[in-house]
């Protein structure tokens, strides 16, 4: 597995710190100081990871977030000085994988780091080992080449979200929580939160519903989900 990091940010103090905990870790770092520069740098060195300042003046960490994910689906941990809910769920709607709050602990960020890049292998390895598919009405699952197909039509989707609904439809009619699916999907080293499985669902649900009568995606209020079949 490649150990090759980009961090993305403006402040000299940040990225400084950051590459010197994660050297001593044995990750490669490369450094970025603007938006511009990061893009630039992410599409040359092809990092395995990013760890991507949002406040940064010009191109910002949500426009850099969007270009990356136009092209790869390599992790990004988003480092943000605010806290508030917006940001953790825009962050994720564009397909940001961890969040870190300033100020953090290099510990913090080190582990944070080890555990985005253990779900990455794991993912890989799945990706290369995992030949299953589902078919349902209108609706086709491949864990083997990561394609979600909709009536017959491929339909650009993060791996994430591939994931967290082939376990759905692959366990129809059971009502999963969202610790269940953060544990059964992410795995249990995630360090986020719940509201991450909700963004994930609301975000395959504006794709795949109203497409089939014979099935839904639906919500048990204060529980958590399930992938059900109608009669």
């Amino acid at each position: 597995m490649s150990n090759k990091i980009l961090i993305i940010d403006d402040d000299p103090n940040v990225y400084e710190l950051l590459k010197l905990y994660l050297s001593k870790e044995n990750y490669e770092v490369i450094t970025a100081q603007s938006g511009q520069e990061g893009v630039a740098m992410f599409k040359f060195h092809e990092p395995y990871l990013v760890l991507l300042d949002i406040m940064m003046p010009g191109k910002d960490g949500w426009a850099v977030c969007r270009e990356i994910r136009e092209i790869s689906s390599a992790p990004i941990i988003m480092i943000t000085a605010k806290s508030e809910e917006f940001d953790k769920v825009l962050g994720l709607e564009l397909g940001a994988d961890d969040f870190i709050v300033k100020p953090f602990s290099t510990k913090e960020v080190c582990a944070r780091v080890k555990a985005v890049l253990r779900r990455t292998e794991k993912e890989t390895i799945k990706d290369e080992t995992d030949s299953e598919c589902v078919k349902l009405d209108n609706l086709e699952i491949s864990m083997r080449k990561y394609e979600l197909r909709i009536n017959n039509k491929a339909v650009d989707s993060p791996p994430k979200e591939i994931e967290l609904l082939f376990f759905l439809v692959s366990n129809p009619n059971r009502v999963f929580t969202r610790e269940q699916l953060l544990d059964k999907v992410w795995g249990f080293d995630y360090l986020g939160d719940s509201r991450t499985v909700d963004v994930h669902v609301k975000r395959i649900r504006d794709k795949i519903d109203g497409i089939s009568e014979k099935w839904r995606l639906k919500t048990i209020w204060s529980v958590g989900y399930k992938f059900e079949l109608l009669p």
